[in-house]
């Protein structure tokens, strides 16, 4: 393990984002376990992708696939992909399975019992992080140079993710697949899957991407936030990141889209253009600018419902 190696001010996380196709909770008890967990990693961390020639600081996306946590390494800006490691989670599976029991006696002894106990409760909670941050480090090995400080956290928000994780294994399943596209994958086409996800839970798998990478949208945030989505969570992906290759549907939603989708020859059982507005082109005030992105919104609100509702249903991929 190279835990001698120089620390820099850069080796450090300073996003971290969650794979809203896998990770998924409409609960805000979840939810907020998620964000608490993720603001501890990020508030402390030391973090380095291994035998890679790549400057912090880094971003952190995570998704489930299958068994595995997956630790994909980004650009904090450009979310450029750096590494990404498929983290087993067999290994781990009585530590998680303790984390939960030692949390709830945690919480219990907190409201009822005398302090001795509370301490007692404490140690044993203490020794199955450590535990579970020295497995997690030693997994990780040549793959992502951690302290132990930043593997007790990491250790903690992969408990907080992956028993509520609503999985899909898209090698197997039969639901629907959605994709949408725009030129960054920033505004439109994120938005576009989220209101998928949330008008059709569990019933389709709605993907986004851009032409070319984009950054994060704040607008994007508060917008979803009114509309109870949690786009926080969201990384930027480009076309040439995409390892499906075939779609029911693909929705275009900037003009620069179908002529990239042509040179990506996807299989796709309907493609279709929407023409819709970009907010993030909108010159003016704040309020302004939001509610141009709340038209876009609440636009695209109305049209993924009645476009996805024939699909989820068993119908056909033509409207």
């Amino acid at each position: 393990m190279e835990t001698t190696a120089r620390v820099t001010d850069t080796d450090r996380l300073v996003t971290v984002t969650l794979d809203p196709n896998t990770i998924t909770s409409i609960n805000p008890d979840e939810v907020h376990e998620w964000r608490s967990a993720i603001y501890d990693l990020l508030e402390d961390n030391r973090f380095r992708p291994a035998r890679v020639d790549a400057t912090g600081p880094f971003a952190l996306h995570m998704s489930i696939i299958g068994n595995s946590i997956v630790l994909d390494v980004r650009h904090p800006t450009t979310f450029q992909p750096i590494a990404a490691h498929y983290l087993s989670l067999t290994p781990f599976r009585r530590l998680i399975r303790d984390y939960f029991r030692i949390r709830d006696a945690y919480y219990e002894a907190i409201r009822s019992a005398q302090p001795f106990q509370i301490e007692t409760v404490d140690m044993a909670r203490r020794g199955m992080h450590n535990e579970a941050a020295e497995l997690l480090r030693t997994r990780l090995t040549n793959k992502i140079i951690i302290d132990l400080n930043t593997a007790r956290r990491l250790f903690t928000l992969i408990c907080a993710v992956q028993p509520y994780a609503s999985r899909i294994d898209e090698r197997v399943s039969e639901l629907p697949t959605v994709l949408f596209v725009c030129s960054m994958n920033s505004v439109r086409s994120p938005m576009a899957a989220a209101l998928a996800r949330q008008a059709f839970p569990g019933r389709v798998i709605a993907r986004s991407v851009g032409v070319n990478g984009g950054k994060a949208d704040q607008f994007v945030h508060e917008v979803m936030e009114e509309a109870g989505i949690d786009m926080s969570v969201h990384t930027p992906h480009i076309l040439d990141e995409l390892v499906a290759t075939r779609f029911d549907l693909v929705v275009t939603l900037s003009d620069d889209a179908p002529g990239a989708l042509v040179h990506k020859a996807l299989e796709a059982g309907a493609t279709e253009h929407w023409d819709v507005a970009d907010p993030s082109l909108v010159e003016a005030s704040r309020d302004a600018t939001l509610d141009a992105y709340r038209e876009l919104r609440d636009s695209l609100r109305k049209r993924v419902r009645a476009r996805l509702e024939p699909l989820v249903s068993g119908g056909s991929q033509n409207p």
